[in-house]
């Protein structure tokens, strides 16, 4: 959507969702972030669980609701800081780089479709000599945008991690150092597959969850592609909090996620909630998934963007 378009329909929202969104907000009212692209269609998305969880929180003194929308996550990060918005859901590698970006805190983990967790795929052609990572150097990649941690962040934290540094290229023509691979943004996991299929990179990534779908990669392509590489796996997505939210607040958002899962009135607001299928607690193991999401986000922006 061109930035004048995003920017009428954002305003337009908050005249009618979100006023006095130009500062913190009061503590009784719950704010509910997104980054979009289409504020309309995730208004529609956010709000039923809004609607659901505020009527849960009276008793810590919330008895409203509203939905604020960023452009990008350096937007979003901003709200964060500045307490105009208290909770956000993203996917674990944004969700790390807003809480580097704002003090932001894990809340919960988002399990959608019943899945909690995905890998990043790496693959190639089937008659493609390249066999592991290493041999990738020279090569080129399909990769799909920044802001993917199954499609970009955690593929550049695997390369590094092989000893392969990501070198982006101008167009999948261009050649790449012969100790890098190059790769290109391909923006859908269709045009990866796409990519990799008719012969214009060596490989791609996309996620464990893609690799599976028909829409993402047909079989028609699958079963000339080949896997050669699966990542470790990673959260989904992420609620995130404000640093700064009372802990009251926090422990009753916390309560209520959690309880929505198995509440039979929830279901249709947690479906039309990007397909939440369910919310856990934040366990040891994939703390540590995180903290390395965390440092590697980090180690990209040195040594690749």
């Amino acid at each position: 959507m061109p930035v004048s378009r995003w920017l009428l329909a954002v305003l337009l929202l908050s005249l009618v969702l979100t006023p006095d969104v130009g500062r913190a907000g009061p503590s009784s009212v719950l704010v509910l972030g997104r980054i979009s692209d289409d504020p309309k269609s995730h208004y529609q998305q956010l709000q039923p669980l809004l609607d659901y969880v505020v009527p849960r929180m009276r008793d810590v003194g919330i008895t409203e609701g509203r939905i604020l929308m960023a452009r990008d996550p350096q937007q979003m990060a901003s709200y964060l800081r500045r307490g105009r918005v208290d909770w956000v859901t993203e996917t674990a590698g944004t969700a790390m780089a807003l809480g580097q970006r704002s003090g932001a805190r894990p809340l919960l983990l988002t399990e959608r479709s019943g899945v909690g967790s995905y890998q990043s795929i790496f693959f190639v052609r089937r008659d493609s000599p390249i066999r592991r990572l290493a041999d990738l150097k020279g090569r080129t990649l399909a990769l799909q945008s920044v802001q993917s941690t199954s499609a970009y962040l955690v593929p550049a934290m695997e390369l590094l991690d092989h000893g392969v540094h990501p070198q982006i290229l101008l167009t999948p023509q261009d050649a790449p150092a012969p100790d890098s691979v190059g790769y290109v943004f391909a923006r859908s996991e269709l045009n990866i597959s796409t990519y990799v299929h008719k012969g214009v990179v060596d490989g791609g990534v996309v996620s464990s969850i893609d690799w599976g779908r028909e829409t993402s990669v047909p079989a028609a392509f699958k079963r000339d592609l080949r896997v050669i590489h699966r990542s470790e796996p990673y959260p989904r997505a992420v609620e995130m909090v404000r640093a700064d939210l009372s802990s009251p607040v926090r422990q009753r958002l916390q309560e209520v996620l959690l309880q929505a899962s198995t509440d039979p009135q929830a279901a249709p607001a947690l479906k039309t909630f990007f397909g939440t299928t369910g919310f856990h607690r934040v366990d040891a193991g994939t703390q540590r998934r995180l903290d390395r999401l965390k440092a590697g986000l980090m180690r990209v922006r040195m040594d690749v963007e």
